[in-house]
């Protein structure tokens, strides 16, 4: 089957298209014939080599969409010839991907391969940032930094789908602004050249938004705190910046504040189960026409050094997917 490795940390270019072996599945897996994967900034952080030990070859991605094509003895919950989306064992970027079973969700038929690509990493995790950690009730002011990346745009229309009363989007740089402004943000800052700390306060009549999505971190994180207001939650869940922030203790207690940290490639490993639900939900919003999942750029899988060097720049808005099949 055809696939993209990585060979050796570095730029995009280390990035071969290649033949490799069709992956085996043992009895608790199924075996997937990938028609889209995504692109997501943990792919790029692969690469480098910041996430992984680097066990040359491999292959990158996290998620991909696809119909199963054999199933393990031990399986039950699926079957060949299914419509699935999943979180591989290996890498997404090939033609043929093997997933655990727990890590495999069904697709409903109103949902395309597209869609379905564009949705796993960035829908589940944008839900479980707002519903189960931040815990957002009706008519809350939520802010969220890189609104207009593929986290940022999800992020955007869950948070009003949940009942935010506003929701203001930071981004990079102006020409990403209008993406973020389409998704239904009601303010949308560019960080880069304005004080957003001082422009949310303004906006929220001193008070700052009650939940904080930032997968920035470094000072982005830090003047966060200048504009969370009392009760509220700044979630932690990346770090594109590659810096590291810090907060002082008598930042929180008096004001009841908190800071709570997430990871989905954590839970995928550690806690799968929580996903379960999680994706049962996203999906009924898709399905429902609630949802839409944002998509910037397609590429072809031999492509993938252009799709990893428009991310890398921070030129790309919405999702990027990788056409298989």
């Amino acid at each position: 089957m055809k696939a993209v490795v990585v060979t050796e940390f570095g730029k995009p270019e280390v990035l071969k298209y290649v033949d490799v072996e069709i992956p085996k599945y043992n009895g608790n897996q199924v075996l997937i014939k990938v028609e889209k994967a995504s692109v997501n900034f943990a792919d790029i952080k692969s690469r480098y080599g910041k996430k992984g030990k680097g066990q040359f070859p491999f292959i990158p991605g996290l998620d991909a969409a696809g119909v199963i094509v054999a199933v393990g003895s031990n399986i039950e919950q699926f079957k060949v010839g299914q419509r699935v989306v999943a979180f591989p064992t290996g890498g997404s970027y090939a033609e043929y991907i093997v997933a655990n079973e727990n890590l495999t969700f069904q697709l409903p038929d109103s949902v395309g391969f597209d869609v379905a690509a564009a949705c796993p990493t960035v829908s589940f995790l944008a839900y479980k940032l707002l519903a189960d950690l931040a815990k957002i009730e009706k008519g809350e002011t939520v802010l969220i930094h890189s609104a207009a990346g593929g986290v940022g745009t999800t992020a955007i229309q869950i948070a009003k789908i949940l009942g935010a009363g506003k929701i203001i989007g930071t981004v990079g740089n102006e020409k990403k602004a209008s993406f973020a402004r389409k998704a239904g943000a009601d303010h949308v800052i560019c960080y880069e050249n304005e004080n957003f700390a001082e422009i949310v306060n303004e906006l929220t009549d001193g008070k700052g938004a009650n939940i904080i999505l930032d997968s920035i971190a470094g000072k982005v994180s830090e003047q966060s705190l200048d504009c969370l207001a009392l009760y509220g939650r700044l979630i932690h869940f990346g770090n594109s910046s590659g810096e590291v922030g810090n907060f002082k203790t008598n930042q929180l207690h008096s004001s009841c504040r908190s800071i709570l940290g997430f990871s989905l490639g954590t839970t995928r490993k550690e806690r799968p189960d929580l996903l379960r639900e999680t994706a049962e939900k996203v999906f009924k919003l898709i399905d429902d026409g609630d949802l839409e999942m944002k998509i910037g750029h397609h590429f072809q899988l031999e492509d993938a050094v252009e799709a990893h060097s428009l991310i890398e720049n921070r030129q790309s808005t919405g999702k990027i997917i990788l056409n298989i099949n």
